[in-house]
């Protein structure tokens, strides 16, 4: 097994790739330039060198629901390999195998109100939706369909 050091020797090889530390000690490489809403090939890189790199629209891989696949005991090459073929799959011209991936972007930020006047904001950050009551989090959901579902079931409207 790659330690972490090697592992981050390999990503930051990807010039194309920008680095975000994470809690935990974690690490997180982006593919800023990607086409899709995802950026992120690499993700929780760890000190005891486990780490995911995202292979959800590469052909013969098999993937966990969120589209990652563990590369805790993969060699130099195989790494090389999929961090590449990552970036490749967020890229229109590298054909993702399915449509999974929404092509619009989604919006910023999105007010939502009920009956009070009382208003929540809906963001997307990386991977997840976050409600926030003023600048309280009051909670973060996987999909936008969730959102909607809490948010109507708590009788708000999006403005």
């Amino acid at each position: 097994m790659l330690s972490l050091d090697e592992k981050l020797a390999i990503a930051t090889s990807f010039p194309e790739l920008a680095r975000k530390d994470v809690s935990l000690g974690r690490i997180n490489f982006h593919y800023l330039e990607s086409d899709y809403e995802k950026t992120t090939v690499l993700y929780h890189l760890h000190p005891n060198g486990n780490g995911f790199v995202y292979a959800e629209y590469i052909p013969g891989c098999t993937v966990d629901a969120k589209g990652l696949i563990n590369i805790r005991d993969y060699s130099e090459d195989e790494l090389r390999e999929i961090i590449a073929k990552s970036i490749q799959s967020l890229t229109r011209g590298g054909s993702p195998k399915n449509s999974k991936v929404e092509e619009v972007q989604a919006p910023q930020e999105e007010i939502w109100v009920d009956e009070d006047g009382n208003t929540l904001s809906v963001t997307f950050v990386e991977d997840l939706w976050y409600i926030y009551a003023g600048e309280n989090l009051d909670c973060a959901f996987e999909t936008y369909e969730e959102v909607q579902e809490y948010l109507e079931e708590e009788g708000f409207d999006k403005k």
